[in-house]
């Protein structure tokens, strides 16, 4: 019960103020199946790909953390080829940093940040890792392959973060564009009857 209350304030929260770059959305309508997908970061090697992740939502969930994994494969240090994650928050203690208090949000906005900022030091891919410390060129030039090859969003596949992203756009640029279009119109034609007289 507690879980299921808790998963509804937590995606009513997600669909309304989500993390910059990621939504997450209720897979077929099961509660503790979800699906969620990050943007890549500016400025890191995963830019302009879309990730694709799935969040097993446990029984004993706030008091035992997510499964959550990538389904899009993804050249990372502390991500392996089945997509699973080593990342502290998504574990129990004594050998994670998993609390109750923690959620959904919070998770994935860690992953983002662990995309941006991989610990070579805590490595489930051994030579992805090395490659990282010791040939960073090669590594960023590797995962810029991958995130194209992989995460490049195809017309369509993306829709729920595109629909999200341009709502956004169009609900707080939507009076500005209307009034900038109009305006660029107005130009036009003036400039046209300056240039026909």
């Amino acid at each position: 019960m507690q879980r299921a209350s808790r998963l509804k304030r937590e995606l009513a929260l997600l669909s309304t103020e989500p993390p910059p770059g990621i939504t997450c959305w209720q897979n077929q309508n099961q509660l503790d199946n979800l699906r969620a997908q990050i943007l890549g970061g500016a400025d890191t090697p995963y830019e302009k790909g879309v990730f694709n992740l799935e969040i097993v939502v446990p029984e004993r969930y706030p008091f035992e953390p997510p499964k959550i994994r990538f389904l899009t494969p993804i050249y990372h240090p502390n991500i392996d080829s089945a997509g699973r994650i080593c990342l502290d928050v998504l574990k129990l203690p004594p050998k994670g940093a998993w609390r109750p208090s923690l959620n959904i949000s919070t998770l994935l906005s860690s992953i983002q940040l662990l995309m941006a900022e991989p610990n070579p030091d805590d490595p489930l891919m051994a030579d992805i890792s090395s490659e990282y410390k010791y040939n960073k060129q090669l590594f960023l030039q590797n995962a810029q392959e991958w995130t194209q090859k992989h995460a490049s969003p195809q017309p369509g596949a993306c829709k729920p973060l595109e629909e999200k992203i341009n709502q956004r756009e169009t609900s707080t640029t939507g009076e500005s564009t209307a009034q900038k279009r109009k305006g660029s119109n107005i130009s036009k034609k003036e400039k046209k009857s300056r240039l026909e007289s």
